[in-house]
């Protein structure tokens, strides 16, 4: 499977090669400057913002992604990305935003909430259902919240749904467009150059493996990912609805309906935002800013009384409890094998954490946040194994799963005390497979032939030389009983018949809502609700958090700043050297190659829900 992604990312890697050239010389540039930004690094001070004297808003001028937990990459993968590809954005973690809002609830020098939100990344609902959470807390203490924008994108406009007044530019829009599923298909192309693609797997809603079989998406994974996909921009419309009282319907509407509405209006979408109640008032940027100065008051330069997301420090005043604490262990991304960087769980890196966790007698309990597609199903079980350590030391365990905890994110969820998801989580997908590439047909057609002997009927199998069919049916029993160990996990941790879980695995894809009435997770709730419950299991009532991490050594501290501060200086982003019509594609193909590059199952067996990303 890897191979077949490596042949293709190779065409589009053409594309790079006229850039080689200058690669290489802003390197040797950045070479020297090393040396002054590392010494800028280790020497240079941070100016720290003092909270605002007089009282100001609060402006949530989110900037890039929200995440669960800040990431980094080796040093030499942190230079390489921020140089070549344009990557290292500005994380935010979901967390630090739901506290920060929470601490200018109480805080007297925060007069109100301003969701200036034009930069923020799209999301997963879960997250920002969560920052909603923290909004609707905000509001409740009497204090104001404006939305501000010209355009608002999906993710942005729900967040601003819960504002008091939403403010639009005349000349914006408000895009709603859905929620979708989407793969590439690269059937034809592997037919074209004669390379066998031997999958193996079991469930028949298991539909990562239908991109190398299909040139579309076969009607059993259609009507399954067509379901939940349903129950998500359901719940979105529902909230939004709600928080704008107007009628669901409102916002369910087919194309011709659209069109429709669109014509009333002569084409303004603004004007269509306003009329359909999305937004209150349509207003420019002066506008807007004289609006807010009324409100906030004055800061002597024609902009108002407030204060960046970024800038303040306002924290939840927490009490100190050191001998009774809840550890937090984030799994965010693909589950690899062995001992990896944040932005992926690494199968001893998570479990590493979790032996800590378990040898600390100041941590009582244990919340395990999960955020993952799956990936490696040996990795996945080193996890789940630590999970099963930690309950029998005495130490209760609550999964808190956020947007995502499929394939291997269920399997490493399955054995905790407690399992707590949101109704827009997206879980199960318990099924496995193994996709094994050959290329014998691919040589031959070139004139290269192999040849050769060996000592096992294992030997003469392999990429040039191809699978046996005695080869390929050991390998689909080994998927087989892969398959039945994890509905047997499954069935002995939830205590559910093996028949029915059999009945509601089979690669099914289910929103947390559905698997709750399965018995797949005990309750419903958010990452408050998961700490809540830690406490009661461990019997205590005063604690603390501890989220426990692998640290960064000297070195990629030095190198992560250095590669920030060095696209900052330069202003390198070689994506954009690309025509803008190829680099929705280009993304594409990027985003799954680097995803099935991450795979190093030793047996070649994956637990990972590929369609479960939604766009």
């Amino acid at each position: 499977m890897k191979s077949i992604f490596r042949f293709i990312g190779l065409i589009f890697k053409v594309l790079w090669k006229s850039i080689n050239f200058a690669r290489k010389a802003l390197l040797n540039i950045v070479f020297l400057l090393i040396i002054g930004l590392i010494y800028y690094a280790i020497t240079g001070t941070e100016t720290t913002v003092e909270p605002p004297v007089s009282p100001s808003a609060l402006v949530l001028n989110i900037q890039g992604p929200i995440v669960e937990q800040q990431r980094y990459s080796s040093p030499v993968e942190s230079l390489n990305k921020s140089l070549l590809v344009g990557s290292l954005p500005k994380e935010n973690v979901l967390f630090d935003i739901v506290d920060k809002i929470r601490a200018a609830k109480t805080d007297k020098n925060i007069t109100g909430l301003v969701l200036s939100l034009a930069d923020m990344s799209d999301t997963s609902l879960t997250k920002l259902r969560y920052i909603a959470k923290a909004i609707t807390e905000f509001k409740a203490s009497g204090k104001p919240v404006i939305a501000i924008g010209s355009f608002y994108t999906q993710s942005q406009y729900y967040l601003a749904s819960y504002a008091d007044k939403i403010y639009l530019s005349p000349d914006g829009a408000v895009l709603l467009k859905g929620y979708s599923a989407n793969a590439l298909y690269y059937k034809k192309l592997l037919d074209k150059l004669d390379i066998n693609a031997h999958i193996f797997r079991v469930g028949t809603y298991k539909s990562a493996v239908e991109p190398f079989m299909r040139t579309d998406m076969s009607p059993a994974a259609k009507e399954s990912n067509q379901r939940w996909l349903n129950q998500l921009w359901g719940t979105y419309i529902d909230d939004v609805a709600g928080n704008r009282k107007i009628r669901p319907s409102t916002l369910n509407f087919n194309m011709d309906q659209f069109v429709h509405k669109l014509e009333a209006v002569k084409g303004n979408l603004a004007e269509l935002s306003l009329k359909m109640g999305l937004v209150d008032k349509l207003a420019n940027r002066p506008q807007i800013r004289q609006a807010l100065i009324k409100r906030f008051g004055s800061d002597g330069s024609n902009s108002y009384q407030a204060i960046s997301y970024y800038d303040y420090d306002g924290s939840v005043q927490k009490n100190h409890f050191r001998h009774n604490e809840i550890a937090v262990v984030v799994a965010d991304g693909t589950i690899m094998d062995g001992d990896q960087p944040r932005g992926t769980v690494g199968g001893d890196t998570i479990a590493e954490l979790l032996r800590e966790a378990r040898n600390n007698p100041d941590i009582k309990s244990v919340v395990l946040r999960v955020n993952s597609p799956g990936g490696s199903a040996f990795a996945s079980e080193v996890i789940r194994n630590e999970v099963v350590a930690l309950k029998q030391a005495g130490k209760p365990v609550v999964v808190s799963m956020s947007g995502l905890a499929a394939s291997g994110g269920y399997w490493i969820s399955m054995s905790a005390n407690k399992i707590i998801a949101q109704p827009t989580t997206l879980t199960g997908s318990i099924g496995i497979f193994s996709v094994i590439t050959t290329f014998e047909k691919t040589i031959k057609n070139i004139g290269i032939s192999t040849d050769g002997v060996g000592t096992t009927p294992f030997s003469q199998q392999g990429v040039f030389t191809g699978l046996s069919k005695g080869a390929q049916q050991s390998i689909q029993l080994v998927i087989n009983h892969g398959y039945h160990r994890f509905i047997s996990l499954v069935s002995q941790s939830r205590h559910i018949p093996l028949n029915n879980v059999d009945k509601i695995a089979q690669g099914h894809v289910w929103t947390g809502k559905d698997a709750l009435s399965f018995g797949l997770v005990d309750k419903l709730g958010d990452f408050d609700d998961a700490v809540t419950l830690a406490a009661k299991l461990a019997k205590i009532d005063h604690y603390q958090l501890n989220w426990m991490k692998k640290p960064l050594s000297t070195l990629e501290r030095l190198m992560v700043e250095f590669s920030q501060s060095a696209k900052a200086s330069l202003g390198i982003d070689m994506t954009s050297v690309l025509p803008k019509s190829m680099q929705p594609l280009i993304s594409t193909v990027n985003q799954q190659t680097e995803l099935l590059n991450l795979l190093n199952d030793p047996k070649g067996q994956y637990a990972l829900c590929l369609t479960c990303h939604v766009k």
